[in-house]
């Protein structure tokens, strides 16, 4: 972003699963929206701050990661612009006896913010 540092805000992790598709996308959907409903961005409307310029990176850890979507993750994302990786992780759960196969993702959620367009300042210890 143009010379600003980027200084990370917010992390949120989440989980989420698909009991019966075996769809990892799907997993990772959920898991990602597990994560964003375990906050509110309240700093934003607080300190008058635009989301867009927030920059968001997704890590989605899943059995199979490159059965993963990472775009549609990305456009999942209400805010900001997203990068999403999808790493070895999470797990899948064999039912050997109906032949199914549940998989269970994990996502971390971080957002960073520019600090040349908050109203404050930080300071180091």
């Amino acid at each position: 972003m143009n010379g600003s540092e980027l200084k990370r805000l917010i992390l949120e992790v989440g989980m989420g699963n698909d009991l019966y598709g075996e769809d990892y996308t799907k997993a990772a959907l959920r898991a990602v929206q597990d994560a964003l409903h375990h906050s509110s961005l309240t700093l934003f409307r607080s300190l008058q701050l635009d989301p867009a310029l927030m920059q968001v990176r997704v890590t989605i850890g899943v059995d199979q990661p490159q059965q993963v979507d990472c775009n549609a993750v990305a456009a999942s994302l209400p805010h900001g612009t997203a990068t999403v990786t999808a790493v070895k992780g999470g797990m899948n759960v064999v039912d050997a006896d109906n032949g199914t196969t549940s998989v269970v993702a994990a996502a971390a959620v971080e957002a960073f913010y520019p600090m040349d367009h908050v109203p404050w300042r930080a300071v180091d210890p």
